[in-house]
């Protein structure tokens, strides 16, 4: 047995006389996992002690099956290379999806799997209760303990679906107990797992026990699913009203008189009542009843930008016949969220009565639903950096380590269902589906309502759910007493139950020109609420590809390329290649391809995330479409799947830095963006214009008070600029503050004649071009010569580079990249830069920094490369001014 599984096993022995108080124990390590089409025996006998599992694959739970079978080195790394679609099963055309086609009968997945364990139980008290959580099966299951069957297919169906069984009768206290789950997977009739267009289906569709799963010792009353609920009667916040609810169930065949007690805040409240044999009940603590939950002066939980997202704890005990027979403690946060539709009809959210513009991109789990603490933990570290507020979950329900991050970092989580399979097929609903999505909805509500970060739940995604469905969700929501907005969809409804939702899903999602978030009064321009959009293809650094191509660097990119495109209309990069060709040019070479790639990618990030702040609150929210990807992949994201940040990441760091300065396309007005909830005096904007041969056009220095959460034009650039013979207009712009410390810098190259798009042309995809514009000379800018110099120091973070940088021409260096390596050039992960792609002006110097993963080799180097410099190699000193060149 695991050590680490013997030694919570024998700590909870040691508690077991210790009244009624509850114990968790992680079923986590020692699982086996077998195809039961391998098998003769049944449920009856595998589940017995003396059962011998032989030839069984070991597995750490959570876990798909193939999950299991890749770790257990059955298959090779299904990412890399065509490996994927090698795996057995894998029948279903490239770019199609799986979830929607029938699984093939000779698929090996077909067939049921068994995972098998066995739990050495500590013994029990008297009326101790016995029970087994699973938090996610997919898709349906026969439980088995000690030879007895506890829940069966028809009890257990639903991926979304969590479980506490009471296996109490079945149980051995003090011996060896054993669990065997029969799984099988969800048919494309099944309200499953999807992966829509983002990236391929696994051949397995996700199915196993792929939540946690857990022992978990009670007393005669369960208490689950505490939490607290805020309101504001006004907007001065100095009372906060706390309503306090959990769930009971009563295992016992007779009346029980109870009481509940706990502490939130400070408060303490306790109330007796007595629960009906065998009822699950809801126990509630209002403010009216319990004054004491009234909070005066409270400490509150805001999200990032808008203030510090502190954490309360909630505490809360039921005692039954005199002892203790369940606890739980948990983080709260004192914050009320609600929302509104502006005049415009857009959906615009408040926290805390304040008003805050969504800027977001969408999260995708692993595509195996693999999970690792350390990699979460990374990824909300890039997320921080980033400074957006907010990630989407569609149909991807995250876990608990997850949703308490975003709680800890102040970051926002608006979730729910997927679209695209029979989540949305409401057409060919049989009864036992509408059953099943109740089912899931009202498990996941009890999931996530005690979570501060939770910021809305959409009901539908693409499309609403029809008046039957809707109102069975609204059902579940009242029931659970969801404490924020519900929305019915994610793209614009007006539904006969709910009315209008006030959001879009108007894309684009493939390549489109930064002047298209400006110009577009149609579709997914800067208005209202967009829920899901981007400018699309990413295109991952080499460093990154030589972990998931073979060949990494082939030209023109190999079939292995097209593995990792999307699905559906995303099976090419062909919207981002033809612009290409026409704006700039037709690349020669991959280093050409990749550059000119990243840069389009960064000027069109920057500009939608840009145009919706600058809109503030015409527009109300924007979701980059999308954050990362659930495998390595071409398309949708700001760090790539092995945690490498692109040009877009650093486009839409800055677009969204707490104050900001920025360029509109559409009125050649220079706006400054204030994304904090204070007042700023003493701020100076300026701004410089030149042609590509840097002869100065314009410049002008303004002095600027910002707001509060505000957005002002500063400058206009003079009509008579745009007339002349300029063909491309170089503009730098900088913020600084009273003391003269730059806050913020910005970089745009703008050709004189903006895209002319074919709107009537417009698809789900993107808005094609009817004419490019004409960056072609940025091409030939004439070579910058930069002075580089790197040096690694320890601070109280750990180790950080410093990145010297001069221009010592008298030429602009344009869209210089700098990038932590190991010496042989393969990727370091994650390491955030201060900044990157930067320009530096002619006789500019610049220090740009980063943090290193622990991780990282004590001989990192850094390559320094750009459009019109000479690629350099840096070997970084320790805490010295110099560094040696290769």
């Amino acid at each position: 047995m695991n050590r680490s599984r013997l030694c919570s096993l024998l700590a909870a022995l040691m508690m077991a006389p210790l009244l009624h108080a509850s114990q968790v124990t992680p079923l986590h390590d020692g699982w086996r996992i077998q195809s039961a089409c391998k098998l003769s025996a049944g449920g009856e006998t595998i589940s017995r002690a003396d059962y011998s599992p032989q030839g069984w694959i070991t597995a750490t739970i959570p876990s798909t099956v193939l999950a299991a079978q890749v770790a257990a080195g059955v298959f090779p790394d299904p990412y890399f290379g065509d490996n994927l679609r090698k795996l057995p099963g894998m029948t279903y055309p490239v770019g199609e999806n799986f979830e929607n086609l029938p699984m093939s009968p000779s698929s090996p997945y077909h067939c049921g799997w068994w995972y098998r364990d066995t739990v050495i139980a500590p013994a029990a008290n008297a009326h101790g209760q016995q029970w087994l959580h699973f938090g996610g099966i997919n898709y349906r299951a026969d439980i088995w303990v000690n030879g007895h069957k506890v829940a069966d297919s028809s009890q257990i169906a639903g991926a979304y679906r969590t479980y506490d069984l009471n296996v109490t009768p079945e149980w051995k206290p003090g011996q060896t107990n054993v669990i065997a789950v029969e799984v099988f997977a969800p048919t494309h009739k099944d309200l499953g797992i999807n992966w829509v267009d983002w990236n391929p289906d696994p051949p397995d569709r996700d199915m196993g026990l792929w939540g946690a799963v857990k022992l978990i010792s009670t007393g005669p009353v369960a208490l689950r699913s505490p939490m607290v609920a805020t309101h504001f009667h006004d907007g001065d916040l100095n009372e906060a009203e706390l309503t306090v609810e959990a769930e009971l169930q009563n295992t016992t065949d007779h009346p029980l008189p109870v009481t509940v007690s706990g502490g939130a805040a400070g408060a303490q409240f306790t109330q007796d009542l007595t629960l009906a044999p065998h009822a699950t009940q809801a126990v509630l603590f209002t403010p009216q009843k319990f004054p004491q939950l009234t909070i005066h002066h409270p400490k509150l939980w805001w999200p990032r930008q808008m203030g510090t997202p502190h954490l309360e704890d909630l505490t809360m005990t039921v005692r039954a016949q005199g002892k203790v027979s369940d606890q739980k403690s948990i983080p709260f946060g004192i914050r009320e969220i609600t929302s509104e539709l502006t005049a415009g009809g857009a959906r615009l959210f408040r926290v805390n009565g304040k008003p805050i513009l969504i800027r977001g991109g969408g999260w995708s789990q692993d595509m195996l639903l693999r999970r690792d603490p350390v990699r979460l933990r990374k990824q909300f570290q890039l997320v921080r950096a980033l400074n957006l507020n907010t990630i989407r979950l569609e149909g991807k329900m995250e876990s608990n380590d997850f949703f308490h991050l975003a709680d800890k970092d102040g970051i926002l989580v608006m979730a729910g269902w997927c679209c695209c399979d029979h989540w949305e097929h409401w057409k060919n609903w049989t009864p036992t589906d509408l059953q099943v999505a109740t089912a899931s909805l009202h498990s996941q509500m009890l999931r996530l309502r005690s979570h501060p970060s939770l910021l809305a739940w959409l009901n539908g995604s693409d499309n609403a759910p029809p008046a039957n469905v809707e109102t069975a969700y609204l059902n579940v929501e009242a029931e659970t007493h969801w404490p924020n907005p519900v929305l019915s969809a994610a793209s614009s409804q007006d539904t006969t139950v709910t009315g209008l939702n006030g959001v879009k899903m108007t894309g684009p999602y493939d390549y489109v020109e930064p002047s298209y978030w400006y110009v577009d009064e149609r579709h997914g321009g800067d208005y209202g609420f967009n829920t899901e959009t981007s400018p699309g293809p990413a295109i991952p650094s080499l460093a990154s590809r030589k972990k998931f191509l073979p060949d990494p660097q082939a030209w023109p990119p190999s079939a292995d390329w097209s593995l990792h495109y999307g699905g559906g209309g995303f099976k090419n990069l062909a919207a981002l290649d033809n612009a290409m060709n026409a704006i700039y040019a037709k690349p020669t070479n991959l280093a050409d391809y990749t550059r000119m790639a990243a840069t389009m990618e960064y000027d069109s990030e920057r500009a939608m995330f840009e145009s919706y702040s600058g809109n503030k609150f015409v527009s109300t929210g924007v979701i980059q479409w999308m954050l990362n990807n659930a495998w390595p992949s071409m398309i949708w994201h700001l760090y790539d799947y092995n945690l490498d940040p692109d040009a877009g990441y650093y486009a839409v760091k800055k677009a969204c830095e707490p104050l900001h300065i920025q360029y509109s396309y559409n009125n050649q007005g220079i706006l400054v963006v204030n994304s904090t909830y204070h007042y700023v005096s003493g701020l100076t904007a300026n701004v410089e214009v030149h042609d590509v041969h840097w002869n100065e056009l314009y410049s002008a220095t303004a002095k600027v008070d910002a707001a509060s959460n505000s957005s002002q034009r500063v400058f206009t650039l003079p009509e008579k600029l745009f007339n002349g013979m300029t063909r491309i207009f170089l503009i730098n712009l900088k913020l600084t503050d009273a003391n003269g410390h730059v806050v913020s810098r910005n970089f745009y190259w703008v050709p004189y004649t903006l895209t002319t798009f074919a709107w009537d042309a417009t698809d789900y995809t993107h808005t094609p071009a009817a004419r490019y514009p004409d960056l072609r000379a940025l091409t030939g800018l004439p070579q910058a010569s930069v002075s580089s110099h790197a040096e690694i120091v320890r601070t109280a973070q750990g180790r950080e580079i410093r990145l010297h940088l001069d221009n010592t021409s008298g030429h602009l260096a344009f869209q210089v990249r700098a990038e932590a390596l190991t010496p042989s050039g393969d990727l370091i992960a994650p390491v955030i830069w201060s900044d990157d792609w930067i320009e530096l002006m002619p006789g500019e110097s610049r220090t740009l920094t980063a943090s290193l993963p622990k991780d990282a080799p004590a001989d990192t180097v850094v390559k320094l490369s750009g459009w019109n410099i000479a690629s350099t190699t840096l070997t970084p000193a320790a805490g010295s001014d110099t560094a040696a060149r290769k």
